[in-house]
């Protein structure tokens, strides 16, 4: 399958969609197509309809926080009034996001997986993403999952609510800045470090 190809038929097709090739360097080399998501139900339709990318089977959740990224280049400065060449460090702030990523199939053209990629505007407050599922069903509980363990809210969704996770769950377990709560009243067979940790925070609670 020729990423570079499907993606200008797309673009052709879907005026105004933004897509990028995100390259993959391991060597399974499963480069991945991102769309932004305020095209991304109108292209999934085109890859299940005209590119024949008919079978979901599986949707995943990434976050991505944000980050500094520090960059050694090299500059020219007056040193002792002589003009050199030397290192200077360039820091670099990547603000934060969440993804959703859908492995695609055609079974009948015997091609995949592609993965389809769409990003949130940020992790805080811009967690929206369109819904997929009324293009392939099989997203359905995969969104609803993503939604309870990384907070990305999936408008149009037919049925969203937390899948795994109680109704009154505070936070996103799945994302990389979460802290586990020091009680772990939801274990319940509580072993090792766990027992330990619920030992002393009952005894703190009776202490207060």
């Amino acid at each position: 399958m020729e990423l570079a190809t499907l993606k200008s038929e797309i673009e052709a097709a879907v005026p105004g969609c933004r897509l990028e090739i995100i390259p993959n360097p391991s060597p399974s080399a499963q480069h991945s197509l991102l769309v932004d998501p305020d095209h991304g139900l109108a292209v999934a339709f085109y890859l299940r309809d005209t590119a024949q990318f008919d079978f979901c089977t599986n949707v995943t959740g990434v976050d991505w926080p944000p980050k500094e990224v520090s960059e050694k280049i090299k500059v020219k400065q007056l040193v002792d009034d002589v003009e050199k060449e030397v290192d200077e460090v360039r820091k670099t702030f990547i603000p934060g996001y969440l993804e959703a990523v859908y492995h695609l199939y055609s079974v009948d053209r015997k091609l995949g997986p592609l993965p389809l990629r769409m990003r949130t505007a940020d992790r805080g407050a811009a967690t929206h993403l369109p819904s997929l599922t009324p293009v392939w069903r099989s997203a359905e509980f995969q969104e609803r999952e993503i939604y309870d363990l990384y907070g990305i809210v999936f408008d149009g969704h037919p049925d969203l609510r937390r899948l795994l996770m109680w109704d009154t769950f505070v936070d996103y377990p799945m994302r990389r800045d979460y802290v586990d709560p020091d009680d772990y009243e939801y274990e319940p067979t509580a072993h090792d470090e766990v027992l330990a940790r619920a030992k002393e925070h009952a005894a703190k609670a009776g202490a207060l």
